[in-house]
Formats: structure tokens, sequence, C-alpha cells
């Protein structure tokens, strides 16, 4: 199914990703970092949701179905370093912050900092591009949330 994304994201130079693409690539980033600590809680998989729905402008159906495209083409996904270069290459700096800040949520989602999600969005935010500060404003912006 999702074949031909995949074949994009393997590419040494992957091409811009189209909008639809790079949704469900954006969200897959967001569910590999949920299933990263080997437990992919409810309470990370309703923090998806939320995100991608307000993202993207979505109901509850489709923000559902979204995540589950995303959770089939993050299983069959390659490596996270391909994986997010082609994201980087895809979106804006400014979006990427959004989602370094949507991974932060996702790791925060279940009330415990795992040091396996730390390390992946440490990770990412570096791959992507991110700066340190950013990432850590990032980070501020949602533990501040209630």
């Amino acid at each position: 199914m999702f074949a031909d994304l995949l074949k994009k994201l393997v590419q040494p130079e992957p091409e811009p990703l189209d909008d639809a693409d790079a949704r469900r690539a954006l969200t897959a980033l967001l569910v590999r970092l949920a299933r990263s600590d080997s437990h992919y809680a409810a309470s990370e998989i309703i923090r998806i949701d939320r995100i991608i729905s307000a993202r993207y402008h979505l109901d509850k159906s489709a923000a559902a179905a979204l995540r589950a495209e995303a959770e089939q083409l993050e299983s069959e996904a390659p490596d996270t370093v391909r994986f997010t270069r082609a994201i980087k290459d895809a979106v804006p700096y400014d979006e990427r912050v959004g989602v370094i800040e949507a991974l932060w949520e996702v790791a925060l989602a279940d009330g415990a900092r795992d040091q396996d999600e730390d390390a992946l969005v440490r990770l990412v935010a570096n791959l992507l591009g991110v700066n340190d500060r950013d990432s850590a404003l990032a980070r501020r912006r949602v533990d501040q949330r209630p």
C-alpha cells in the first residue's frame, strides 16, 4: 500500500513529499516515537489523534484513519535517519519545530519521561535540522500546558 512512499523515502536524494504523503510521514514519526518504549499506550494514541486532528483540521474519524495508515507505514518504514531526512526535505523549518513540539506531546502523554523517547526526540530534532534551543523551547511549551 505504501510502496511508492517508502520508495521515495529510501532514495539517496528524496523528492519533496506531496501533502498527503507528508501527513502520513509526520504521523508515522509520532507513532514511531510512541512505540519507541515498547509500550504503545492508549494515552499516546489519543494524543496522536488530537495532534493530527488539530494540525490537519480532521474530524475524529479522519484522524483515526490517518493514524491507522501511519501505524502501518511506520512498521514498514526504513530507519529513522532516512525517514526523517525525507520529512526534513518536505517540510519548512517552522513546521519542523511544530513536529518536535508534537513529538514532545506524545512523549509526555503517558505522564512519564522515558529515556528511549527522550533520546529519539533529540535524535529526530537533530536529523530534522531543528536546533537544540528550539527543541528545548518546544518541550517547555508542552510542559507548561495543563
